[in-house]
C-alpha cells in the first residue's frame, strides 16, 4: 500500500484488486491485494503470476473507473488460459482510486496501521468513495450487497535480540513468511559483524527497544543473544507485554536455568508460561538454519492462532 501511496502522490490512477471469494485450490487467500499504477507498475499479488498480467492489461488499456467484480477459472477456457491450480476460482473486487481522494484514503489507512491500529476499509459497491471505520477482531473479508467489508491489522513484527547466524537465519526466513523484522544489539562487537543489510538494527538496549516498540499484541520477541545479560532484559520486558509470542534460544538445561532466574528477578508463574524455551518446533534442528526454519514455523503458527482467534471475536 505504501507503493500505492507514492504512485498516487506522483499523480497516476491506481487500481486496487482484492480477493473477496475463492473455490477450490487457490494460490492466495481472501483479502490479498493488488495494487496497479496506469503505468503498469504493481505490488502485491492475488495469485502466482498467473492473473497479474490479465490485471495489467485490463487497468492501463481499459482503466475502468467504477468498482466491479472479475471473476477466475470459472470456465475450463479459464483454467487452461491462466493456468489457474486445478478446480480452483477466484473473484477479485477491482477499485479505482484517483489521485486525490484516493491519496487522502490511502494515507489514513497506513496512519492506522502505522499507530498499530486495526481498521475496516468499506468500499461501496455502488460508486461511493471508500471509507474508513475503526477494526474489531482479525483480518477477513465481508460482502453484501451494497459493500465490501476489508478488515485489516497491523504488521506483525518481530524483535531479534543478539546478532549471530541463527538470527542471521531467522531474519531472512520470517522476512519472506511477512514479519516486520529488526534486529537489537546492544554490544558493539556483535553489531559490528551484521552483515543483513536490509534487516534494521537498533543499538539500544532491548528492554527499552520492547516497551517503545514491540510491545503489542502484533508483536514477538525472540531472545538469540546468548548473553543472560542481554536476552533476560529483553525476556523481563516482553514477558510483561502483549507481545503474542516470547522465546528464547538454547538447551533445555539452559532454558531451565533462564526460568530460575527470571523466577528470582520477579517474574510470576503464569508470566514464565508464556515463555517458549527451546524456541521453535521439535524438529530435531542442528544447524543454524534448521534451528531458524523450526522458529519461523512457530512464529507462522502462533500468527495463524492469534488471527483465528481474532477473527472469532
Amino acid at each position: 500500500m505504501a507503493r500505492a501511496r507514492d504512485w498516487l502522490a506522483a499523480g497516476e490512477r491506481v487500481w486496487l484488486c482484492t480477493v473477496v471469494a475463492t473455490w477450490g485450490s487457490s494460490p492466495r487467500p481472501v483479502g490479498s491485494w493488488l495494487a496497479l499504477s496506469e503505468s503498469g507498475k504493481l505490488s502485491g499479488s492475488v495469485s502466482g503470476g498467473c492473473l497479474e498480467e490479465d490485471l495489467i492489461r485490463r487497468c492501463t488499456r481499459q482503466a475502468p473507473d467504477r468498482v466491479h467484480m472479475l471473476d477466475y477459472g470459472v470456465t475450463d477456457h479459464d483454467r487452461e488460459h491462466y493456468r489457474l491450480p486445478c478446480g480452483g476460482s477466484i473473484r477479485l473486487l477491482v477499485e479505482p482510486l484517483a489521485p486525490g481522494w484516493g491519496l487522502g484514503h490511502v494515507e489514513d489507512l497506513l496512519g492506522h496501521l502505522e499507530r498499530r491500529q486495526g481498521v475496516s476499509r468499506r468500499v461501496d459497491l455502488n460508486g461511493a468513495a471508500a471509507t474508513l471505520v475503526r477494526g474489531s477482531g482479525g483480518p477477513g473479508v465481508e460482502i453484501d450487497a451494497d459493500a465490501m467489508y476489508h478488515r485489516l491489522v497491523p504488521e506483525c513484527r518481530l524483535l531479534l535480540v543478539g546478532a549471530g547466524e541463527v538470527a542471521a537465519h531467522v531474519a531472512r526466513f520470517a522476512t519472506a513468511a511477512d514479519f516486520g523484522v529488526t534486529l537489537c544489539e546492544p554490544r558493539d562487537t556483535f553489531a559490528d559483524g551484521w552483515s543483513e543489510s536490509d534487516i534494521p538494527l537498533v543499538r539500544a538496549l532491548p528492554d527499552d527497544l520492547v516497551v517503545s516498540r514491540f510491545g503489542d499484541s502484533h508483536s514477538a520477541v525472540l531472545a538469540l543473544a546468548h548473553d543472560p545479560r542481554v536476552d533476560d532484559m529483553a525476556l523481563l520486558a516482553a514477558l510483561a507485554s502483549e507481545a503474542f509470542y516470547v522465546g528464547a534460544m538454547g538447551s533445555h538445561r539452559t532454558s531451565a536455568s533462564r526460568r530460575l532466574r527470571l523466577a528470582e528477578l520477579g517474574v510470576s508463574e503464569s508470566r514464565l508460561g508464556r515463555l517458549k524455551a527451546p524456541v521453535g518446533v521439535n524438529i530435531p534442528s542442528k544447524t543454524p538454519a534448521e534451528i531458524a526454519i523450526s522458529v519461523v514455523a512457530a512464529l507462522i503458527e502462533a500468527r495463524h492462532h492469534l488471527r483465528a482467534a481474532a477473527t472469532s471475536l
